[in-house]
């Protein structure tokens, strides 16, 4: 079904958000590209207008709340309006606390976390006039749970989670038809672990099972049109993770500190370009897509994910269910 939406989408040359303009493009959107990366914008635009659909590229760094405010307003004046917003830009560095500048955990904060706040920020300027939009907080299972070598990434993705629902019961107290809501992902095979700061002794990977972008992609995409729930939680291991970690988090601690050093690297050397300071698909750059190098282990679907986007149905099959076989029961004593 074309739906013909306005979408912002953050991030959008790479990883997640290069997966989720391209889903959002087979729908007939006009998706709004923000990102730095000049490389990556040119071919994100490009994949938008061969799906289906139409693309305006905005360079920013969501780090300047100033310039996010200036393209949501060039969106606007493109399109006259915004109907979902999705903050997904993000920086990290994988390294111990201790091994970590204090430039660079300011640096992480800023993009992961203020940039959501930058982007939420703006984009309500423009919903909250037509009472109506959605914004899509792009999440991890790390927004719950923290693990050694992402202190600042973890940081970042639990404020989010504060700060977005603080806004949601800000927008349910004042019965406003905006709605936001946050979508909880797992290990993905993104360019991201060849991009991000490493000083870890192998080259950075995602703890293992490894979803595939796409994976992400449709439920970011069914999130921005069902954006009444308040989160979704993508992939079997983000479901374990969440209810480990309310159950037996002490536990959880002691096994992320015995397992997790090691299954966050494999061997060989970090030897990509890195992207805190600068976009890695830059001038002297190149586009490096949505997938990573994991593409061999990565799986393209998610049982779990499926049952998260249709619950409703699930639960009325299962009750239809449940009927038929009282009714079946009861016709049988009564036989």
């Amino acid at each position: 079904m074309k739906h013909g939406k306005v979408v912002v989408v953050t991030g959008a040359t790479g990883g997640v958000g290069r997966a989720t303009v391209r889903a959002f493009a087979e729908r007939g959107a006009r998706v709004a590209l923000l990102a730095r990366g000049r490389e990556g914008l040119a071919a994100a635009a490009d994949e938008v207008q061969r799906a289906g659909g139409e693309a305006l590229v905005v360079s920013v760094d969501m780090a300047d709340p100033k310039a996010v405010d200036d393209a949501a307003q060039q969106v606007v004046d493109a399109y006259g309006h915004i109907d979902v917003w999705v903050n997904n830009a993000f920086s990290g560095v994988f390294a111990p606390f201790t091994e970590i500048t204090a430039d660079e955990f300011r640096r992480v904060t800023e993009v992961t976390y203020l940039g959501y706040v930058s982007g939420t920020r703006a984009a309500l300027r423009h919903m909250l006039p037509r009472d109506r939009g959605t914004i899509v907080q792009v999440g991890s299972a790390l927004a719950y749970r923290g693990i050694p070598l992402q202190s600042a990434y973890c940081g970042a993705k639990h404020a989010i989670q504060g700060f977005n629902e603080s806004l949601r019961c800000e927008l349910l107290h004042s019965g406003s038809g905006v709605r936001t809501t946050m979508v909880q992902m797992p290990g993905l095979n993104t360019p991201q672990f060849d991009w991000v700061l490493n000083r870890m002794p192998g080259r950075a990977r995602p703890v293992a099972p490894v979803y595939q972008p796409e994976v992400a992609a449709r439920a970011i995409v069914h999130a921005a049109f069902h954006g009444r729930r308040r989160e979704y939680w993508v992939g079997g291991s983000t479901v374990a993770t969440l209810i480990a970690n309310a159950v037996v988090p002490g536990l959880l601690d002691r096994y992320l500190a015995r397992t997790n050093v090691e299954a966050q690297q494999e061997e060989g050397e970090h030897s990509g370009p890195g992207n805190l300071w600068a976009p890695a698909d830059g001038p002297h750059g190149r586009d490096f897509g949505a997938h990573g190098r994991f593409d061999e282990e990565a799986v393209s679907s998610s049982p779990q994910d499926w049952l998260s986007r249709n619950r409703g149905r699930v639960l009325v099959a299962a009750a239809a269910g449940g009927l038929g076989a009282a009714v079946t029961a009861g016709l049988r004593r009564r036989g």
